[in-house]
C-alpha cells in the first residue's frame, strides 16, 4: 500500500519498524540523531510478551545466544532467604518465559539485522521540517537534503520532537518519584533466573545477561529528583546494597568502574488516541513510555512495529491502517503504562505489596493475548 517510508530514531522502535516494512518491500530510510549509533545502560530485562515479539522479528534465536532466556524465578527475603520459588520448565514456549541481555547487545542485533536490510541509514541526522500534503511527506533535513515518503515514523524517544511537531499541546513526560540504579555483576553460580528481594529499603532485583554475568536494578524512591555525578554512582549504589543478605554483599564488594554504574529518573508518557496526524505516526517511547516495573517496554515497541506493519498490509488507506493500528495498540498500552506507574506508587508509599503482585501477574496475563 505504501512504497516509502521514514523512520525517525535508531532505537528498539525504530530499528524493529524499519526492519517490519522493509521486510514487505517498503523503501525505508532510517535516521538517527547520533553518528556513533550508540546504546546506553547495563541490562534490560526481558518478559514473556518481549521475547514472544521478538521471536516474531526472527531475533529469539539470537538473543539467546547472546543474553539469556528461561523460565523459573525466586522470591528473597533482605537476608537472602526464599520467600517463594517458580521452578524452572524446561523448554517452555517463550511467552511463558523471561529473560535478560546486555543493552548493547541487544543493540548490536538489531543493527546488524538493519545494516544488511534494504534500509537506508543516515546517522549524524534529524529531522527539520515535516511538510505533509495529504499524498504524501515532504521533509527537510539537517544536511541541508530533503525527501519525500509516503509515511512518517516516529520513534525517537519520550522526549520526541516528532511528537511535539504533531501535538505541540501534549503533555510533557512525568517523573514518578523513584529512580533505577543498574550495574553489571559476575553471576553467582546456581542462578538460573530472575531474583528479587522484597522488604528491603530498595527493590532490588537481579537478572542473568549471560553465562557468566547478570545486571543488577534497584529502585529509590528519590521524590526531590536528585542527579548524580559519575564519580559518585558506585559509592551511591553500594550504600543502597547494605545490609542485603546472600549473595549481594559480594556483589556490592566488586562494584567498581566495570561495573557499568548509571542511573536515571523514571518518567511515563502516555499519548492520547491518536498517536497519528496523516501520514505521520508515533511508535514506542514517543507514544508510551513507561517504568521498568513490567519489563515490558522493548516488547511494547516491537509489537508496534509488527502491528503497524500488520495493519499498513492489509488496508487500502493509510487512514485506515493507522486507525486499526491505533485500536490495537492503545488499550494494551495504556495498561502497561499505568499498572506500571501504579505498582511504583504502591513501593513508594509503603502500600499493599500483595495488590502490587496481582495488579502484576494480572497484566502480564493480560499481555500474553494476541497483540
Amino acid at each position: 500500500m505504501i512504497a516509502s517510508a521514514l523512520v525517525i530514531g535508531g532505537g528498539i522502535a525504530g530499528m524493529s519498524a524499519a526492519l517490519v516494512l522493509s521486510g514487505q518491500g517498503v523503501a525505508v530510510d532510517l535516521i538517527d540523531a547520533d553518528p556513533e549509533w550508540r546504546t546506553y545502560g547495563a541490562g534490560i530485562s526481558v518478559t514473556g510478551t518481549s521475547l514472544r515479539a521478538l521471536d516474531d522479528l526472527g531475533l529469539l534465536d539470537e538473543v539467546r545466544r547472546r543474553g539469556h532466556v528461561a523460565s523459573g524465578f525466586k522470591g528473597r527475603s533482605p537476608d537472602g532467604g526464599i520467600l517463594f520459588e517458580a521452578p524452572l520448565v524446561p523448554d517452555a514456549a517463550p511467552i511463558n518465559c523471561s529473560g535478560g541481555i546486555m543493552r548493547s547487545e541487544l543493540h548490536e542485533i538489531l543493527s546488524a539485522k538493519v545494516k544488511v536490510s534494504p534500509v537506508a541509514v543516515r546517522l549524524g541526522t534529524t529531522v527539520g521540517s515535516l511538510d505533509d500534503t495529504g499524498d504524501g511527506v515532504d521533509v527537510a533535513f539537517s544536511d541541508g537534503s530533503r525527501g519525500r515518503f509516503d509515511l512518517v515514523i516516529g520513534a525517537d524517544g519520550i522526549y520526541s520532537q516528532t511528537r511535539s511537531h504533531l501535538f505541540p499541546d501534549a503533555p510533557a513526560p512525568v517523573f514518578t518519584g523513584q529512580g533505577c540504579w543498574r550495574a553489571v555483576a559476575p553471576r553467582p553460580e546456581g542462578m538460573t533466573g530472575t531474583e528479587m528481594f522484597f522488604g528491603g529499603p530498595v527493590k532490588l532485583g537481579f537478572n542473568p545477561v549471560s553465562p557468566t554475568h547478570m545486571y543488577l536494578f534497584a529502585l529509590e524512591h528519590v521524590p526531590d529528583n536528585p542527579r548524580y555525578a559519575q564519580e559518585d554512582m558506585v559509592g551511591r549504589l553500594k550504600d543502597l546494597l547494605a545490609g542485603f543478605g546472600s549473595y549481594v554483599a559480594e556483589v556490592r564488594d566488586g562494584l567498581g568502574d566495570r561495573s557499568l554504574v548509571n542511573y536515571r529518573p523514571l518518567e511515563w508518557q502516555l499519548l492520547a488516541d491518536p498517536w497519528y496526524k496523516g501520514r505521520v505516526v508515533l511508535v514506542g517511547d514517543a507514544a508510551h513510555a513507561t517504568t521498568p516495573h513490567m519489563a515490558s517496554g522493548a516488547g511494547m515497541a516491537i509489537e508496534d512495529a509488527l502491528v503497524l506493519g500488520r495493519e499498513l498490509a492489509g488496508h487500502d488507506s493509510i487512514d485506515a491502517a493507522l486507525a486499526s493500528f491505533m485500536a490495537h495498540r492503545f488499550e494494551r498500552a495504556r495498561i502497561v503504562v499505568e499498572n506500571s506507574v501504579r505498582i511504583g506508587t504502591i513501593e513508594m508509599t509503603g502500600g499493599d505489596q500483595v495488590e502490587a503482585n496481582r495488579m502484576l501477574g494480572g497484566t502480564l496475563a493480560a499481555l500474553q493475548k494476541p497483540y
